[in-house]
């Protein structure tokens, strides 16, 4: 399982040690990634996703998991988060069709 955000595609970065002597040695810097369950108002389903800090505090701050999806570009998104967000986006057109 790659060490990437299912919902930022935020993923490792690679960078040096520095040393006082200032010798560079290799290593990576690993996103801060969390295994969390986040509930969908429009499905009415919870999923579990595996999600960067930084991306959890973005999705409270757009207003839940739905309005961060329907924001959010596909090309960041996981394969999961892009067959969720399609879910969504057909269950809104259908409730606007009806309303």
């Amino acid at each position: 399982m790659p060490r990437r955000c299912e919902l930022t595609g935020k993923g490792t970065a690679s960078g040096n040690n520095v040393s006082h002597a200032h010798n560079k040695t290799r290593r990576k810097f690993y996103p801060n990634l969390n295994k969390v369950t986040l509930i969908s108002d429009a499905l009415g389903e919870k999923f579990r996703l595996r999600v960067s800090t930084q991306a959890l505090r973005s999705v409270e701050h757009n207003g839940g998991l739905d309005n961060f999806l329907l924001k959010a570009h596909s090309e960041k998104l996981s394969l999961k988060a892009q067959r969720l967000k399609r879910r969504l986006a057909k269950k809104v057109a259908e409730a606007s069709a009806t309303a």
